[in-house]
Parts: C-alpha cells; sequence; structure tokens
C-alpha cells in the first residue's frame, strides 16, 4: 500500500542568487510523486493507511480547510485503497464546491462542516468522541496528516538523496513534514523552515512535539523562518504572484501560492543577503499540493493585471 517504484528525482537549478552567492540548489521533486496524492501527503498518508488497514479500520477521518492539500490527498488515497473517508471542514459551506472539495467528494469523501471556534476543539477527547457518534468507528488522521506515522514517512526522503547537502529546506504548515526532515537529515546537515502562515513559536511547539514523541536522538540544527508568509495563510499579493509566474517561465516547475512559492520566495530573498556561504549545497523540498492554484488562480490572474 502507498508504495512508489523509484525515488523522485533531484533537479538542480541555477538562478542569478545562487550564481553570484555560489550556492548550488536542488529541488526534491516530491511534487511528482503521485498525480492525486501529492508530495509530503503521500509520505504523511503511507503509514497512516497502513495502520488504518493493520486496525481493520474502513473509514477515515481527518480535519482541514477548504482548500486543503491534505483533503484533497487523503479523499484521493481513501479511493484508491478502498476506505470510506470524512472530511471535517473549518468554517462554513460555500456552494458551489471550490475545485479541492468537488474533488474530494466526487472521490467520496463525505464533506461536514465545523464552525471556526468548535473545530480549534479538534484534538481533544471529548470532540472525537461526539465524532465518533455521529460517523461510527474510523481511524482519525490529524489535520495536515501530521503526527508520528508522518514522521517516519517524510524521514524517508533524505534517504533518496544520493550526495551530501548543507541545508534542506521546506515549507511548513502544521510541522510534521519539518520534523520529518529533521529526524532523517545527518546531523552536520541543517534544516530549514519557511512558514506558510502566521504562527511564531506555535510551529516550534509542534516540531519539538513531535520530535520529542519520535525519540530522535543527534539532531541536525533546524530553523523556521517567519518572514515570508505574506500575510498569513493561504494569502498572495502581486509581488508573490509575479515570482510564481517568473519561476515557473524561467525552470517549467509548477508552484503553488500557498507553500511552496513562500519557499522559493524566501529562500532565493535570503541566498541574496548571503544568509548561506558561499560553496554550500542547498536541496530545497516541493512538497506538491498543486491542487489548490486552481482555486486561487483566479486571484492570481487578477493581481497579475493590476486589479486586485
Amino acid at each position: 500500500m502507498m508504495q512508489t517504484s523509484s525515488p523522485t528525482p533531484v533537479q538542480h537549478i541555477i538562478t542569478p542568487e545562487t550564481r553570484a552567492a555560489g550556492i548550488q540548489l536542488y529541488i526534491k521533486r516530491d511534487d511528482l510523486i503521485h498525480p492525486f496524492v501529492s508530495g509530503n501527503k503521500w509520505r504523511k498518508l503511507k503509514y497512516n493507511l497502513q495502520e488504518a488497514g493493520n486496525l481493520n479500520k474502513d473509514t477515515l477521518l481527518t480535519f482541514g480547510g477548504a482548500f486543503s492539500n491534505h483533503i484533497y490527498s487523503t479523499a484521493a488515497a481513501a479511493a484508491m485503497h478502498g476506505f470510506r473517508s470524512v472530511g471535517i471542514i473549518r468554517g462554513e459551506e460555500t456552494l458551489p464546491l471550490n475545485p479541492t472539495l468537488s474533488f474530494a467528494r466526487n472521490a467520496g469523501m463525505q464533506i461536514h462542516y465545523m464552525d471556526r471556534s468548535r473545530y480549534r476543539e479538534k484534538d481533544s477527547p471529548e470532540l472525537i468522541r461526539q465524532l465518533r457518534e455521529e460517523h461510527g468507528d474510523f481511524y482519525l488522521i490529524p489535520e495536515g496528516g501530521s503526527g508520528l506515522l508522518a514522521v517516519k514517512g517524510v524521514r524517508e526522503l533524505v534517504a533518496e538523496i544520493s550526495f551530501p547537502f548543507d541545508y534542506i529546506c521546506t515549507p511548513v504548515g502544521t510541522g510534521g513534514t519539518m520534523a520529518g526532515l529533521i529526524a532523517g537529515a545527518p546531523p552536520a546537515a541543517q534544516v530549514l523552515g519557511f512558514a506558510a502562515l502566521r504562527a511564531e513559536n506555535y510551529l516550534e511547539e509542534e516540531v519539538r512535539n513531535l520530535l520529542s514523541q519520535n525519540n530522535s536522538t543527534n539532531l541536525p540544527g533546524w530553523h523556521i523562518c517567519h518572514d515570508y508568509h505574506f500575510g498569513g495563510y493561504a494569502r498572495i499579493d502581486k509581488k508573490l504572484a509575479s515570482f510564481i509566474a517568473s519561476f515557473e517561465s524561467s525552470f517549467a516547475i509548477p508552484l503553488d501560492p500557498v507553500y511552496t512559492s513562500k519557499m522559493f520566495f524566501g529562500l532565493l530573498d535570503l541566498i541574496s543577503k548571503g544568509y548561506f556561504e558561499k560553496g554550500k549545497t542547498i536541496i530545497a523540498l516541493h512538497t506538491g499540493g498543486l491542487q489548490g492554484k486552481a482555486g486561487m488562480q483566479p486571484k492570481i490572474e487578477k493581481l497579475l493585471a493590476g486589479s486586485a
């Protein structure tokens, strides 16, 4: 279950920033891991689906926002492997359904909405008990897929990189991918995260909690940069929209507007400012999530046209 035939490729790119700074930059193309269960979501779900099967569960229940890559990927993975799926969506119903929720529903996911105040209690035992009364027995996958099994899946990607590196970078949403990279990276490397939302201190605490549960030792150094969230989760402005268009034109590598675009913008900005020593090798993890671009494309086009 959830096996791939070969590692995702690592692609070398050269930009004006990397050339001037003497930096070697590579992209780990996890966006190519699967057409529907994309990037880090594939790795996070891999062992969760195995565990659900081991426990003889036939239903997956999870949480996410209306444009959530995790909701999209869980719906696809459940359908592929014969599970029923339930998605608890933060906020109120908005019709027509956006592309993310439309895909999830067409994949068989039951969509249920939860007001934001109740949603904030999503980790409480009482709320989980109520959800079991409403939806029957299920295998619970945390929001974003983060948890110990997610860390186990993500850490495996480091072994797919066949050459030494000094830094490995990732977007950060819930902290699971960051924790997996820290657990898997060699001690001499550094793990650098780029927050996709306004969540200073919270994300660091989430990562520390996951690492402590994982009992990881001899870990590399790590840091989360909070300077490139562009105002918050799923926020985008003309500068970021223009960067996406320029990057995609230069390298033919698609970027999503929520996670990877912010990481690459921030990473190239740090390179231009001399953050990294000359001669360093950097791996940037493309975490996929390209499905989220469809729902935001009208706004991106307005920004590029100067009308938003």
